[in-house]
């Protein structure tokens, strides 16, 4: 598997300036591909998309942003800045760095909300979108799920217990092989003085936990895109419903749903069946 690019690039918030970083892949095909930006969940980074990014890189230039408070980005200086609007914002600025007019997403959870409500916008720059099991409603078992296990941090003697707790807490992702599943731990778990530790700010839960409400109505939101949409859904999803997401296939974009048996929130996008669905829709846009 080739090693991607650390870049940064300087971003704002109303408390100043803060580094995002972002990792690309540059394209087996030269310096005219298409670019595609695949953002990660709430708790992840964005050397999840390894996998994926491996393979696209064929035919596309993929760029893999950490999001404030996670990986190599910096943490945020008040803990409320880890919201929707300033980590769309970081988003554009990123995409003003990369230089291009148009772009695909791939947006899991966290990343899919992010893409939805940016290809909502007038004259925004997406012009296909995949959502990685998130919708317009959010299932209440899940939310109640990760509102638990948002800001754990957990100190592990060894490498080896911190591998084997998380093969607990990502049951979630489905079945994964002792390969795949290094793939998705190799940059989540990580060496801090003398343990391992998770690799983002535990401040990421003040906001989540601090919403003592329902979440709001991102239904005409997700009517207002017009590009073509893909749809994951984990088939045992506690956060995307199959109701849902035939609704989400009714209106709006109408999105294309592909359904992964035995996986809940969310498909990681390393098993091979998850991969080649996101290429074969990627590369439909580029015929």
């Amino acid at each position: 598997m080739n090693e991607p690019q650390l870049r940064t690039v300087g971003c704002i918030s109303v408390r100043g300036l803060h580094k995002l970083a972002y990792w690309e892949w540059p394209s087996q095909a030269g310096a005219s591909a298409p670019t595609v930006v695949c953002v990660h969940g709430l708790t992840r980074n964005g050397r999840d998309f390894d996998a994926l990014a491996d393979r696209l890189s064929r035919n596309w230039r993929v760029v893999c942003p950490d999001m404030i408070g996670r990986g190599r980005s910096d943490r945020a200086p008040d803990p409320m800045l880890y919201v929707l609007p300033q980590y769309i914002a970081d988003c554009v600025t990123l995409i003003a760095r990369l230089d291009v007019e148009r772009l695909a997403w791939v947006g899991t959870s966290m990343g899919g909300l992010m893409g939805m409500m940016l290809a909502a916008l007038p004259g925004n720059p997406i012009d296909r979108l995949v959502l990685n099991d998130i919708g317009p409603v959010l299932g209440s078992a899940g939310r109640t799920r990760i509102a638990e296990y948002v800001g754990d941090d957990p100190q592990y003697a060894t490498r080896a217990a911190g591998v084997a707790d998380l093969r607990e807490r990502m049951r979630s992702f489905g079945p994964h092989t002792d390969e795949q599943f290094e793939l998705l731990v190799r940059h989540y778990l990580v060496q801090r003085g003398d343990g391992w530790a998770f690799h983002y700010d535990p401040a990421i839960a003040v906001p989540f936990k601090s919403l003592q409400f329902e979440p709001p109505d991102l239904w005409p939101a997700y009517d207002a895109i017009r590009v073509p949409t893909l749809l994951l859904r984990g088939a045992d999803s506690d956060l995307l419903s199959a109701a849902t997401a035939q609704e989400m296939a009714r209106r709006g974009p109408r999105a294309r749903e592909v359904v992964f048996a035995g996986v809940g929130h969310a498909p990681s996008i390393i098993d091979p069946a998850q991969i080649d669905a996101v290429e074969r829709f990627l590369d439909e846009g580029r015929a």
